[in-house]
């Protein structure tokens, strides 16, 4: 069946404004809504009742993407408990199903955080901070950008200030507005990039 709607379920502010640049370059036309809570715990609280509302009217034309940052969580367990909250509300899982037919739901984690899919497209980060050095996705620390350590937007601000902006402290809406613009849906470094990238194009093309 095609796909009339996608919704999807975000932690952060960052990632909505990220989402509204991103989402229309693989979506195209296709109509999106994106849910923002105010932060992880409260997704994780109340995303329960909230699928076991969709349940009972979702068109089966719609689906519904869970994006969660893995922060320190067990991504294995944070996974599973994101997979029990759907299968409790009746949904079927994009893990769950038998084949990439028939689910109505797709569970993504985010590792670490959104601003690790900035290091894996460097070029738009430069792109919107033309001051920020070339040569950072070269360097041992930012290679891997699902790996880095002491917190992902913590780097980045490290990195943004040494450059002379955020001099205040890292403002992520802005960040994420500016960045995204630039980015290359298709080209990027970071491997939860690449995973949300395959759970869009999973839902828009369904047993391919």
């Amino acid at each position: 069946m095609m796909l009339e709607k996608l919704i999807v379920f975000v932690e952060e502010y960052s990632m909505e404004v990220a989402l509204e640049i991103l989402l229309p370059k693989m979506l195209g036309a296709l109509d999106y809504q994106i849910i923002t809570f105010s932060c992880k715990n409260e997704l994780l609280k109340q995303l329960p009742e909230r699928l076991k509302g969709y349940s009972t009217w979702l068109p089966k034309s719609w689906s519904l993407l869970v994006l969660v940052d893995r922060d320190d969580d067990d991504c294995h367990n944070l996974k599973q408990k994101l997979e029990e909250y759907a299968q409790s509300a009746g949904f079927i899982t994009k893990t769950a199903a038998s084949s990439l037919c028939g689910f109505n739901v797709t569970n993504r984690i985010v590792i670490e955080e959104l601003e690790a899919w900035y290091f894996g497209d460097w070029n738009a980060v430069q792109a919107a901070y033309p001051k920020v050095p070339a040569t950072i996705p070269q360097k041992a620390p930012y290679r891997n950008p699902d790996a880095i350590k002491g917190g992902t937007w913590e780097a980045l601000e490290r990195i943004f200030q040494r450059a002379g902006y955020f001099s205040t402290g890292l403002r992520k809406a802005e960040c994420a507005r500016s960045i995204a613009r630039h980015m290359d849906i298709h080209q990027n470094g970071s491997h939860s990039f690449s995973m949300f990238r395959g759970a869009v194009q999973a839902v828009l093309a369904p047993g391919t």
